[in-house]
């Protein structure tokens, strides 16, 4: 059963970056597409985006598109998700997720991802 850990959440300023990490245990974390969800207090979950199995398609939201950064590891089994010139807005719970899959066209869709991380807090504030 792969289980995904996701780190390096805290606080920042406004304006400020941070890297998230979701490392990957057990069994085909390499055939797996992989994705970024955040939930706010009092909001619905939001797709940031989805990276593909060899890491060569990326799909990102618009609301992050040109301050985040979706990679892969293969090697170290880990996902990054990079976040320049953060803003209040963005605080939020911040999950990785997975599915059995090249890439998903439908990365937005909660109910289309398998595997849910445990999720790590992010707060932008001065």
């Amino acid at each position: 059963q792969l289980q995904l850990v996701e780190s390096g959440g805290g606080l920042v300023q406004p304006g400020g970056s941070l890297r998230l990490s979701c490392t990957g245990s057990g069994v085909g974390f390499h055939y797996q597409a992989l994705g970024w969800f955040r939930q706010a207090p009092g909001k619905d979950r939001e797709g940031i985006g989805c990276i593909s199995t060899s890491g060569g398609s990326i799909g990102y939201a618009d609301s992050i598109k040109g301050r985040f950064t979706i990679s892969r590891d293969i090697a170290k089994n880990t996902m990054y998700l990079q976040m320049e010139h953060l803003k209040p807005e963005d605080t939020a719970v911040y999950y990785c997720v997975a599915r059995p899959g090249i890439f998903l066209v439908n990365w937005h869709e909660p109910g289309a991802w398998d595997i849910w991380g445990q999720g790590t807090q992010v707060t932008v504030s001065s």
